[in-house]
Protein backbone atom coordinates (compact mmCIF):
# COMPACT_ATOMS: atom_id res chain seq x y z
CA UNK A 1 0.00 0.00 0.00
CA UNK A 2 2.56 2.56 1.05
CA UNK A 3 5.14 2.10 -2.42
CA UNK A 4 1.75 2.37 -4.82
CA UNK A 5 0.38 4.95 -3.14
CA UNK A 6 3.58 7.33 -2.67
CA UNK A 7 3.54 6.45 -6.11
CA UNK A 8 -0.29 7.83 -7.07
CA UNK A 9 1.02 10.79 -5.27
CA UNK A 10 3.58 11.66 -7.29
CA UNK A 11 1.67 10.82 -10.32
CA UNK A 12 -1.20 13.64 -9.15
CA UNK A 13 1.37 16.17 -8.57
CA UNK A 14 2.87 15.46 -12.38
CA UNK A 15 -0.45 15.50 -14.00
CA UNK A 16 -0.86 19.23 -12.74
CA UNK A 17 -2.52 20.23 -15.91
CA UNK A 18 -5.67 17.63 -15.47
CA UNK A 19 -8.84 19.91 -14.60
CA UNK A 20 -10.29 19.07 -11.57
CA UNK A 21 -13.75 18.92 -11.19
CA UNK A 22 -16.56 17.27 -9.47
CA UNK A 23 -17.09 13.23 -11.05
CA UNK A 24 -20.06 13.90 -13.30
CA UNK A 25 -22.76 11.71 -14.43
CA UNK A 26 -23.14 10.85 -10.34
CA UNK A 27 -26.68 11.15 -8.72
CA UNK A 28 -28.61 12.22 -11.74
CA UNK A 29 -31.34 11.50 -9.05
CA UNK A 30 -31.03 11.59 -5.29
CA UNK A 31 -28.63 9.30 -3.52
CA UNK A 32 -30.25 6.01 -1.96
CA UNK A 33 -27.96 4.16 0.59
CA UNK A 34 -27.57 3.60 4.82
CA UNK A 35 -25.69 5.25 6.84
CA UNK A 36 -24.29 3.79 10.46
CA UNK A 37 -24.44 7.08 12.57
CA UNK A 38 -27.68 7.46 13.48
CA UNK A 39 -28.13 4.11 15.21
CA UNK A 40 -24.79 3.07 16.03
CA UNK A 41 -23.03 6.32 16.14
CA UNK A 42 -19.40 4.58 16.96
CA UNK A 43 -20.41 1.47 17.96
CA UNK A 44 -19.55 0.30 14.78
CA UNK A 45 -17.51 -2.75 13.62
CA UNK A 46 -16.52 -4.66 10.81
CA UNK A 47 -19.24 -7.59 11.84
CA UNK A 48 -21.64 -5.19 11.92
CA UNK A 49 -21.31 -4.17 8.03
CA UNK A 50 -20.91 -7.47 6.73
CA UNK A 51 -24.61 -8.48 7.96
CA UNK A 52 -25.87 -5.04 7.36
CA UNK A 53 -24.88 -5.63 3.54
CA UNK A 54 -26.54 -9.03 3.53
CA UNK A 55 -29.52 -7.45 5.17
CA UNK A 56 -29.90 -4.73 2.22
CA UNK A 57 -29.80 -6.97 -0.22
CA UNK A 58 -31.94 -9.77 1.56
CA UNK A 59 -34.80 -7.42 2.51
CA UNK A 60 -35.30 -6.31 -0.84
CA UNK A 61 -33.20 -2.88 0.03
CA UNK A 62 -31.14 -2.89 -2.76
CA UNK A 63 -33.80 -3.59 -5.18
CA UNK A 64 -36.05 -1.03 -3.70
CA UNK A 65 -32.66 1.72 -4.88
CA UNK A 66 -31.03 1.62 -1.63
CA UNK A 67 -27.26 0.72 -2.99
CA UNK A 68 -25.09 2.63 -1.03
CA UNK A 69 -23.72 1.15 2.59
CA UNK A 70 -22.00 3.97 4.21
CA UNK A 71 -19.52 4.05 7.28
CA UNK A 72 -19.40 7.16 9.52
CA UNK A 73 -16.97 8.32 11.63
CA UNK A 74 -15.44 6.09 14.62
CA UNK A 75 -13.99 3.82 11.63
CA UNK A 76 -10.53 5.74 11.93
CA UNK A 77 -7.00 4.42 13.53
CA UNK A 78 -3.98 6.52 13.37
CA UNK A 79 -1.79 7.92 10.67
CA UNK A 80 0.96 5.80 9.33
CA UNK A 81 4.73 7.17 9.67
CA UNK A 82 4.00 8.98 6.11
CA UNK A 83 0.78 10.25 6.78
CA UNK A 84 -1.76 8.11 5.46
CA UNK A 85 -4.82 6.81 6.77
CA UNK A 86 -5.53 3.50 8.55
CA UNK A 87 -8.69 1.81 10.25
CA UNK A 88 -9.00 0.66 13.69
CA UNK A 89 -7.71 -2.61 13.79
CA UNK A 90 -9.63 -4.01 16.44
CA UNK A 91 -13.10 -2.39 14.88
CA UNK A 92 -11.52 -3.49 11.13
CA UNK A 93 -9.40 -6.56 11.40
CA UNK A 94 -9.51 -7.39 7.74
CA UNK A 95 -9.08 -3.53 6.32
CA UNK A 96 -11.11 -1.28 4.41
CA UNK A 97 -10.28 -2.50 1.25
CA UNK A 98 -11.69 -6.18 2.14
CA UNK A 99 -14.85 -4.93 3.28
CA UNK A 100 -15.48 -2.81 0.26
CA UNK A 101 -15.04 -5.67 -1.41
CA UNK A 102 -17.14 -7.39 0.29
CA UNK A 103 -19.93 -4.68 -0.20
CA UNK A 104 -19.09 -4.86 -3.47
CA UNK A 105 -19.59 -8.01 -4.04
CA UNK A 106 -23.13 -7.90 -2.61
CA UNK A 107 -23.62 -5.86 -5.49
CA UNK A 108 -23.87 -2.64 -3.63
CA UNK A 109 -21.38 0.45 -2.97
CA UNK A 110 -19.03 1.48 -0.27
CA UNK A 111 -19.21 4.43 1.22
CA UNK A 112 -16.59 6.12 3.88
CA UNK A 113 -16.66 9.05 6.13
CA UNK A 114 -14.37 12.27 7.33
CA UNK A 115 -13.54 15.66 7.91
CA UNK A 116 -12.74 19.11 6.55
CA UNK A 117 -11.04 19.67 9.67
CA UNK A 118 -8.24 18.50 11.65
CA UNK A 119 -10.18 16.17 13.76
CA UNK A 120 -13.87 14.16 13.17
CA UNK A 121 -16.21 15.46 15.07
CA UNK A 122 -15.52 12.35 17.20
CA UNK A 123 -11.74 13.79 17.50
CA UNK A 124 -10.05 10.66 15.24
CA UNK A 125 -8.08 12.30 12.68
CA UNK A 126 -9.30 14.65 10.00
CA UNK A 127 -8.53 15.70 6.28
CA UNK A 128 -7.33 18.86 7.07
CA UNK A 129 -3.54 18.54 5.12
CA UNK A 130 -4.00 15.17 4.18
CA UNK A 131 -6.42 15.68 1.15
CA UNK A 132 -4.37 14.60 -1.62
CA UNK A 133 -3.24 11.27 0.61
CA UNK A 134 -6.70 9.94 1.73
CA UNK A 135 -8.57 10.46 -1.70
CA UNK A 136 -5.96 8.11 -2.84
CA UNK A 137 -6.69 6.00 -0.30
CA UNK A 138 -9.89 5.79 -0.73
CA UNK A 139 -9.31 5.51 -4.36
CA UNK A 140 -7.11 2.11 -3.49
CA UNK A 141 -9.85 0.93 -0.88
CA UNK A 142 -13.04 1.02 -3.44
CA UNK A 143 -14.57 3.46 -1.84
CA UNK A 144 -17.37 5.07 -4.07
CA UNK A 145 -18.86 7.53 -1.39
CA UNK A 146 -17.62 10.31 0.55
CA UNK A 147 -19.57 12.25 3.50
CA UNK A 148 -17.25 14.78 4.40
CA UNK A 149 -18.13 16.63 7.49
CA UNK A 150 -17.16 20.43 9.00
CA UNK A 151 -15.77 19.77 12.99
CA UNK A 152 -12.28 21.14 13.92
CA UNK A 153 -12.48 24.01 11.33
CA UNK A 154 -11.47 27.02 12.71
CA UNK A 155 -9.89 29.39 10.42
CA UNK A 156 -10.83 27.44 7.24
CA UNK A 157 -12.54 28.61 4.45
CA UNK A 158 -15.81 26.06 3.40
CA UNK A 159 -15.39 26.72 -0.16
CA UNK A 160 -11.79 26.24 -0.06
CA UNK A 161 -11.76 23.57 2.02
CA UNK A 162 -14.74 21.97 0.29
CA UNK A 163 -12.79 22.31 -3.63
CA UNK A 164 -9.75 21.14 -2.40
CA UNK A 165 -11.35 17.81 -2.00
CA UNK A 166 -13.27 17.53 -4.83
CA UNK A 167 -9.98 18.52 -6.69
CA UNK A 168 -8.20 15.50 -4.81
CA UNK A 169 -10.77 13.04 -5.37
CA UNK A 170 -11.09 13.77 -8.99
CA UNK A 171 -7.51 13.73 -9.21
CA UNK A 172 -6.96 10.40 -7.61
CA UNK A 173 -9.33 8.93 -10.72
CA UNK A 174 -12.20 6.88 -8.59
CA UNK A 175 -15.10 8.19 -9.52
CA UNK A 176 -16.59 8.79 -6.12
CA UNK A 177 -19.95 10.96 -4.69
CA UNK A 178 -18.70 13.99 -2.75
CA UNK A 179 -21.34 14.49 -0.21
CA UNK A 180 -20.78 17.95 1.89
CA UNK A 181 -21.69 17.98 5.03
CA UNK A 182 -21.00 21.72 6.35
CA UNK A 183 -24.24 21.85 7.68
CA UNK A 184 -25.95 25.43 5.28
CA UNK A 185 -23.54 27.59 7.60
CA UNK A 186 -22.19 28.97 4.76
CA UNK A 187 -25.13 28.58 2.44
CA UNK A 188 -23.59 26.19 0.35
CA UNK A 189 -26.31 25.74 -2.01
CA UNK A 190 -25.31 28.93 -3.33
CA UNK A 191 -21.48 27.68 -4.43
CA UNK A 192 -21.90 23.79 -3.55
CA UNK A 193 -23.52 22.47 -7.61
CA UNK A 194 -20.40 22.53 -8.62
CA UNK A 195 -18.38 20.95 -6.00
CA UNK A 196 -20.36 18.17 -4.39
CA UNK A 197 -23.33 16.05 -5.27
CA UNK A 198 -25.21 16.86 -2.21
CA UNK A 199 -24.86 19.63 0.57
CA UNK A 200 -26.32 19.50 3.61
CA UNK A 201 -28.65 22.21 4.39
CA UNK A 202 -29.68 22.08 8.46
CA UNK A 203 -27.89 20.83 11.02
CA UNK A 204 -28.30 17.15 12.59
CA UNK A 205 -31.89 15.74 12.59
CA UNK A 206 -33.40 13.67 15.57
CA UNK A 207 -35.71 10.67 15.64
CA UNK A 208 -38.07 13.60 16.79
CA UNK A 209 -41.46 14.62 14.66
CA UNK A 210 -41.57 18.18 15.73
CA UNK A 211 -39.38 18.90 18.81
CA UNK A 212 -35.98 19.71 18.63
CA UNK A 213 -33.46 18.26 21.26
CA UNK A 214 -31.48 20.62 23.15
CA UNK A 215 -27.90 19.10 23.94
CA UNK A 216 -26.76 22.66 26.41
CA UNK A 217 -24.57 24.30 23.47
CA UNK A 218 -26.45 22.74 20.80
CA UNK A 219 -29.05 20.95 18.95
CA UNK A 220 -30.52 18.28 17.27
CA UNK A 221 -33.43 19.41 15.14
CA UNK A 222 -36.61 17.50 14.50
CA UNK A 223 -38.17 16.08 10.92
CA UNK A 224 -40.53 19.52 11.03
CA UNK A 225 -38.04 21.66 11.50
CA UNK A 226 -35.80 20.70 9.31
CA UNK A 227 -38.69 20.27 6.59
CA UNK A 228 -39.01 24.30 7.41
CA UNK A 229 -35.86 25.49 6.31
CA UNK A 230 -36.55 23.84 3.04
CA UNK A 231 -38.85 26.27 1.72
CA UNK A 232 -35.85 28.59 -0.36
CA UNK A 233 -33.71 25.86 -1.67
CA UNK A 234 -35.62 24.39 -4.13
CA UNK A 235 -34.29 26.25 -7.05
CA UNK A 236 -30.49 25.20 -6.14
CA UNK A 237 -31.53 21.56 -6.34
CA UNK A 238 -31.21 19.27 -9.88
CA UNK A 239 -29.71 16.05 -11.39
CA UNK A 240 -26.39 16.01 -9.84
CA UNK A 241 -26.54 18.58 -6.76
CA UNK A 242 -29.18 17.95 -4.33
CA UNK A 243 -30.18 19.51 -1.08
CA UNK A 244 -29.60 16.94 1.56
CA UNK A 245 -32.02 17.57 4.74
CA UNK A 246 -29.93 14.85 6.06
CA UNK A 247 -30.65 11.42 6.73
CA UNK A 248 -33.83 9.57 7.89
CA UNK A 249 -34.78 8.29 11.23
CA UNK A 250 -37.29 6.34 10.08
CA UNK A 251 -37.49 3.60 12.75
CA UNK A 252 -35.92 5.00 15.15
CA UNK A 253 -38.56 5.26 17.72
CA UNK A 254 -41.13 7.53 16.11
CA UNK A 255 -44.95 6.20 15.43
CA UNK A 256 -45.40 4.57 12.22
CA UNK A 257 -47.74 7.93 11.10
CA UNK A 258 -44.60 10.15 11.80
CA UNK A 259 -42.62 7.68 10.08
CA UNK A 260 -44.75 7.48 7.29
CA UNK A 261 -44.69 11.66 6.79
CA UNK A 262 -41.16 11.55 7.51
CA UNK A 263 -40.07 9.66 4.43
CA UNK A 264 -42.79 11.15 2.18
CA UNK A 265 -41.73 14.09 3.02
CA UNK A 266 -38.06 13.28 1.92
CA UNK A 267 -39.31 12.17 -1.31
CA UNK A 268 -41.53 15.42 -1.99
CA UNK A 269 -38.33 17.58 -1.59
CA UNK A 270 -36.25 15.15 -3.67
CA UNK A 271 -33.57 14.25 -0.85
CA UNK A 272 -30.82 11.81 -0.55
CA UNK A 273 -32.57 9.23 1.14
CA UNK A 274 -29.84 7.91 3.27
CA UNK A 275 -31.20 5.10 5.83
CA UNK A 276 -30.34 5.24 9.42
CA UNK A 277 -32.08 2.47 11.26
CA UNK A 278 -30.61 -1.03 12.37
CA UNK A 279 -31.33 -3.09 9.05
CA UNK A 280 -30.50 -6.48 11.47
CA UNK A 281 -33.68 -5.90 13.44
CA UNK A 282 -36.14 -3.62 11.14
CA UNK A 283 -39.65 -4.26 12.10
CA UNK A 284 -42.28 -5.06 8.63
CA UNK A 285 -43.97 -1.27 9.23
CA UNK A 286 -40.55 0.16 8.53
CA UNK A 287 -39.99 -1.83 6.35
CA UNK A 288 -42.86 -1.18 4.16
CA UNK A 289 -42.29 2.17 4.61
CA UNK A 290 -38.65 2.64 3.04
CA UNK A 291 -39.67 0.15 -0.05
CA UNK A 292 -42.55 1.56 -1.26
CA UNK A 293 -41.91 1.55 -4.65
CA UNK A 294 -44.54 4.67 -5.72
CA UNK A 295 -43.33 6.65 -3.15
CA UNK A 296 -39.61 6.32 -4.08
CA UNK A 297 -40.57 7.08 -7.71
CA UNK A 298 -41.55 9.95 -6.54
CA UNK A 299 -37.69 11.10 -4.98
CA UNK A 300 -35.89 9.57 -8.00
CA UNK A 301 -38.17 10.76 -10.61
CA UNK A 302 -35.96 12.06 -13.83
CA UNK A 303 -37.09 15.57 -14.31
CA UNK A 304 -34.98 16.38 -10.99
CA UNK A 305 -37.38 19.00 -9.37
CA UNK A 306 -37.68 19.26 -5.61
CA UNK A 307 -41.40 20.57 -4.29
CA UNK A 308 -43.08 22.97 -3.29
CA UNK A 309 -45.28 23.98 -0.63
CA UNK A 310 -48.55 25.64 -2.17
CA UNK A 311 -51.07 26.05 0.80
CA UNK A 312 -50.83 25.79 4.26
CA UNK A 313 -53.02 26.67 7.49
CA UNK A 314 -54.21 25.12 10.62
CA UNK A 315 -51.57 22.73 10.88
CA UNK A 316 -52.14 21.20 7.00
CA UNK A 317 -50.05 21.98 4.26
CA UNK A 318 -50.24 21.13 0.74
CA UNK A 319 -47.15 20.05 -1.47
CA UNK A 320 -46.92 19.39 -5.49
CA UNK A 321 -44.02 18.00 -7.20
CA UNK A 322 -44.00 17.89 -10.90
CA UNK A 323 -42.45 14.58 -12.29
CA UNK A 324 -41.25 13.79 -15.45
CA UNK A 325 -44.67 13.24 -18.43
CA UNK A 326 -46.54 15.47 -16.95
CA UNK A 327 -47.63 13.71 -14.02
CA UNK A 328 -47.79 15.90 -10.48
CA UNK A 329 -47.35 14.40 -6.97
CA UNK A 330 -49.31 16.08 -4.49
CA UNK A 331 -48.65 14.98 -0.51
CA UNK A 332 -51.85 16.59 2.53
CA UNK A 333 -49.39 16.86 5.64
CA UNK A 334 -50.68 17.12 8.71
CA UNK A 335 -48.97 18.19 11.60
CA UNK A 336 -51.58 18.84 14.04
CA UNK A 337 -51.75 16.21 17.01
CA UNK A 338 -55.46 15.20 16.11
CA UNK A 339 -56.99 14.18 12.70
CA UNK A 340 -57.52 17.10 9.83
CA UNK A 341 -60.58 16.47 7.47
CA UNK A 342 -59.13 17.62 4.27
CA UNK A 343 -61.40 19.07 1.21
CA UNK A 344 -59.33 19.14 -1.99
CA UNK A 345 -61.17 21.77 -4.65
CA UNK A 346 -58.93 21.40 -7.39
CA UNK A 347 -59.62 24.50 -9.05
CA UNK A 348 -57.77 26.42 -5.70
CA UNK A 349 -54.66 24.51 -7.02
CA UNK A 350 -54.46 25.75 -10.32
CA UNK A 351 -51.07 26.96 -10.59
CA UNK A 352 -47.49 27.48 -12.98
CA UNK A 353 -44.45 26.59 -11.12
CA UNK A 354 -42.05 29.13 -11.79
CA UNK A 355 -39.10 26.92 -11.23
CA UNK A 356 -40.02 24.12 -14.21
CA UNK A 357 -42.53 25.59 -16.11
CA UNK A 358 -45.31 23.04 -15.24
CA UNK A 359 -48.84 24.12 -14.97
CA UNK A 360 -51.21 21.72 -12.51
CA UNK A 361 -53.95 23.36 -15.27
CA UNK A 362 -57.08 21.53 -13.31
CA UNK A 363 -58.96 24.02 -14.91
CA UNK A 364 -58.01 22.46 -18.38
CA UNK A 365 -56.61 18.72 -17.76
CA UNK A 366 -58.53 15.56 -16.36
CA UNK A 367 -55.57 14.05 -13.40
CA UNK A 368 -56.56 10.15 -12.45
CA UNK A 369 -54.97 9.63 -8.98
CA UNK A 370 -53.98 7.12 -6.44
CA UNK A 371 -53.26 7.31 -3.15
CA UNK A 372 -50.12 5.90 -2.47
CA UNK A 373 -49.79 4.90 0.77
CA UNK A 374 -53.41 3.12 0.61
CA UNK A 375 -53.82 1.66 -2.99
CA UNK A 376 -57.05 1.17 -2.75
CA UNK A 377 -58.16 4.67 -3.09
CA UNK A 378 -58.25 6.41 -6.37
CA UNK A 379 -60.26 8.62 -8.61
CA UNK A 380 -60.13 11.81 -10.26
CA UNK A 381 -59.90 15.75 -10.47
CA UNK A 382 -63.40 16.01 -11.84
CA UNK A 383 -64.41 15.95 -8.30
CA UNK A 384 -63.59 17.45 -4.70
CA UNK A 385 -61.23 14.86 -2.91
CA UNK A 386 -62.44 14.44 1.13
CA UNK A 387 -59.91 12.84 2.74
CA UNK A 388 -59.38 12.65 6.68
CA UNK A 389 -55.24 12.32 7.50
CA UNK A 390 -54.09 10.95 10.60
CA UNK A 391 -52.50 12.87 13.48
CA UNK A 392 -48.75 13.83 11.95
CA UNK A 393 -49.13 12.00 8.98
CA UNK A 394 -49.63 12.33 5.32
CA UNK A 395 -51.52 11.38 2.00
CA UNK A 396 -49.97 11.90 -0.64
CA UNK A 397 -51.08 10.90 -4.72
CA UNK A 398 -49.95 10.73 -7.31
CA UNK A 399 -52.04 12.54 -10.75
CA UNK A 400 -51.85 11.22 -13.88
CA UNK A 401 -53.40 13.15 -17.15
CA UNK A 402 -56.13 11.40 -18.61
CA UNK A 403 -57.89 14.27 -20.52
CA UNK A 404 -57.69 17.79 -21.56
Amino acid sequence: MKKSASLLFCLLFISVGVFAQKFPDIAKTPQMGWNTWNKFAGNINEKLIRETADRMVQSGLADAGYVYLNIDDCWQGKRDSLGFITADKNKFPSGMKALADYVHSRGLKFGIYSDAGRKTCACFPGSSGHEFQDAITYAHWGVDYLKYDWCYTSDLNPRGSYLLMRDALYMAGRPILFSICEWGGSEPWLWAGKVGHSWRTTGDICASFDKDIDHGNWKTLSVMSILDKQDTLRKYAGPGHWNDPDMLEVGNGMSVNEDRAHFTMWCMLAAPLILGNDLTNISDATLKIITNKDVIAIDQDTLGVQGLKYKAGDGVEYWFKPLAGGDWAFAILNRNSGPAECRVDWRDFIFTDNLSGCSTAFDKIVYRYDNLWYKQVSGNTKSVLKVTVPAHDVAVYRLTPVSD
